[in-house]
């Protein structure tokens, strides 16, 4: 199968850690889409035959060598499984978040220009009542999971199911060159369409999965750890994460596949987690869980988040509820092109001051050693600032994506020798820690958005959202989200007092936030709808 210290990519993935003994035991919470009759506990090598039977399904449908399939469906680590068993033949597995609205996924898959598509009766239907043929946008259409209750057959007219391909030969594994394309996942989308990332081998496999497996003090999974993920398992994090956690073998794995505290209180009761990672929405979901059961967190010394800020008062929530003695937090910053470029670790002690200033999540740490570098630049001119001075993030890494499906020429724009423009704007500090301000296109000149988010996230309890916006000639507007749907006028007065000017807050219920698919508010659209097109910063690098 290939020395081990040499990744061959996605296809030979579960078989090489089959192959090398790996005893991680998997417990999904709900079954694969792909096998609902496999059951919800997989062992390695379980995981490497259902690559194999699945490799063969994708190729009994049509795909073939050097072919893309996209693959667009529910929540679930079976994402990793058909992507596994994609590139196992040659073909290159897009990954595509199917909760997308209609448009957006029609968008996208013109811009993914897939031979095959994997998806569900059920989106394919939501599409069509919105006018979207999903269909029409690709020559070969496969579903998988059941149909939508009343309708018949299994498989819509145009497509074949799943199951109906059972008992296809497996073809022969095809071993990817560390250069080429070895699967394309998308962006968050908070500025627009989200954007197709290309990585090969030696990006993801080679560099970003080696920063998961090196056994560091505290961050890495250890042998006796339960781990448990809660994540949007289309990104480029799932791969990583699952990379990670087969070399570094912790005991067990648990796979939610959705982020309703019902699921985690299940999960939780009966296998208690030492390692958990989840988006910061799905944290802001289960703090009332966390609150009501702290019990079910009382043995997790290491939370991690990744993906957008999260606020204070979460973090000390979930620090508070594990019964460890040292329990930390890893808040991680990166992006779907490059992989993690810094880390910190925050406690219980980090975060004992509420409603300061500048708080501590807004500090994302410094660069990873021997991995990645750090630069602010000036946005105008390119060339670096002072520590202090506001700028463009930059940074440099192995891991940076090698392009975009179908907008090539807006990785170029971004791609700066081997410097990687990643839109944020923020500033160095003297101690060479890094502080995230706003995206640039979110930029308000003069203030923090996130910065303030957070002051009001710590002195207003009752607050579950809150997004800063602003365009030019007005002052910037507090967009709220509250338990209840009340704001007390006395108490946003005493909470806002020292802050920047600010409009009259709108309050809204949180469902009428516009997020993406890994729960990060959507500021452009939410700005748009409420303030119009113009803006400060000019989001050439979005």
């Amino acid at each position: 199968m290939g020395n081990r210290n040499k990744p061959t990519g996605l296809g030979l993935l579960f078989d090489e850690h089959a192959l090398a003994g790996r005893s991680t035991a998997f417990h999904l919470s709900r079954p694969f889409d792909i096998a609902p009759g496999a059951g919800t506990d997989f062992s390695v090598a379980g995981l490497a035959e259902l690559v194999q039977e699945t490799s063969g399904l994708l190729y009994a449908a049509g795909a073939r060598a050097g072919d893309r399939v996209a693959i667009a469906k529910d929540n679930h680590w079976d994402y990793l499984i058909l992507a596994c068993a994609t590139a196992r033949f040659g073909g290159l597995p897009v990954l595509i978040a199917g909760s997308l609205p209609a448009q957006t996924l029609g968008t996208v898959l013109k811009r993914a220009d897939a031979q095959l598509l994997v998806t569900t009766a059920d989106i394919l239907g939501r599409a069509a009542e919105q006018g979207v043929d999903l269909k029409s946008l690709v020559p070969r259409t496969v579903t998988v999971g059941a149909a939508p209750p009343g309708t018949s057959p299994a498989a819509p007219p145009g497509t074949v199911a799943l199951d109906d391909l059972r008992g296809a030969r497996t073809p022969g594994a095809y071993r990817t060159a560390g250069y080429e394309p070895m699967v394309a996942t998308h962006t968050s989308g908070t500025t627009g369409v989200p954007k197709l990332v290309v990585h090969s081998v030696d990006t993801v496999l080679g560099h970003l999965g080696r920063t998961e497996s090196l056994r560091f003090p505290i961050v890495a999974m250890k042998r006796s750890d339960t781990v448990a993920t809660a994540t949007p398992f289309n990104h480029m994090r799932m791969i990583t994460w699952s990379t990670g956690t087969l070399r570094l073998e912790p005991k067990d794995a648990l796979v939610l596949a959705d982020a309703r505290p019902a699921t985690a209180e299940r999960m939780f009761a009966g296998r208690r987690p030492t390692y958990l990672e989840a988006l910061p929405a799905t944290y802001i979901g289960w703090q009332e869980l966390a609150g009501r059961r702290p019990e079910l967190y009382g043995r997790v010394r290491l939370y991690v988040s990744t993906f957008d800020a999260i606020h204070p008062p979460t973090v000390r929530r979930f620090l508070h509820a594990s019964e460890r003695r040292f329990p930390a937090w890893l808040q991680g910053w990166g992006q779907s092109e490059t992989g993690p470029m810094t880390f910190r670790l925050l406690t219980r002690r980090a975060l004992a001051a509420k409603g300061d200033r500048h708080p501590t999540t807004r500090d994302v740490g410094r660069p990873i050693p021997g991995f990645t570098g750090m630069k602010v630049v000036d946005p105008a001119t390119m060339k670096p600032v002072p520590n202090g001075k506001p700028g463009v993030l930059l940074t440099r890494t192995d891991g940076r994506c090698i392009g975009y499906l179908g907008e090539q020429r807006r990785w170029q724009d971004k791609a700066r020798g081997k410097w990687w423009n990643t839109g944020d704007y923020g500033v160095r500090t003297a101690a060479g820690a890094f502080r995230l301000l706003d995206r640039e296109v979110d930029v308000i000149p003069g203030m923090s958005c996130i910065e303030l988010e957070d002051v009001l996230a710590d002195r207003l309890p009752q607050l579950l959202e809150a997004a800063v916006i602003g365009i030019p000639g007005q002052l910037p507007l507090p967009v709220v989200c509250t338990r209840d749907g009340s704001l007390d006028e006395a108490e946003w007065a005493r909470a806002t007092a020292d802050l920047p000017a600010l409009g009259a807050p709108r309050v809204l219920p949180l469902a009428e936030i516009p997020r993406t698919s890994t729960g990060k508010v959507r500021r452009v659209e939410l700005r748009e709808r409420l303030l119009g097109e113009e803006t400060y910063g000019t989001g050439r690098w979005t």
